[in-house]
């Protein structure tokens, strides 16, 4: 496993993302978060925050590739429950957009510990 401090404090913003969720989940409101809107622009802020120290450093291979395509989309949904807060899909948009920081965060942690395949491969026949 590679995992480095960019991991951890990642993994604390990913952690600071759940801890108002959860709360807001179980209370319908936490200190500065009343409302699917401000909960949104939590996730957005400190989503966008985790993805860029985890991102940092890390090769633009096949493999950053697709991770910036599912960040790119949880940065989607998130702007979409931020625009949408005011109406009847607001609290479903909010947990895929939570869900989808998970996601975003699974999938770093997962290349960074070697689990997911690093550079692309040469095809080809081999000249062994």
């Amino acid at each position: 496993m590679r995992l480095r401090m960019r991991d951890l404090v990642a993994t604390l913003l990913v952690v600071a993302i759940g801890i108002p969720y959860v709360g807001y989940l179980i209370d319908g409101d936490m200190p500065f978060v009343k409302d699917p809107r401000g909960m949104s622009a939590v996730g957005l802020i400190l989503g966008t925050a985790a993805y860029l120290v985890m991102r940092s450093g890390d090769a633009a291979d096949r493999t950053g590739k697709v991770e910036i395509g599912v960040a790119v989309l949880a940065l989607a949904l998130g702007f979409t429950a931020l625009a949408l807060a005011e109406t009847a899909a607001a609290e479903v948009l909010l947990a895929v957009f939570m869900g989808s920081i998970l996601v975003v965060w699974v999938v770093e942690l997962m290349d960074h510990a070697g689990f997911l395949p690093g550079r692309a491969h040469p095809t080809g026949p081999s000249h062994a």
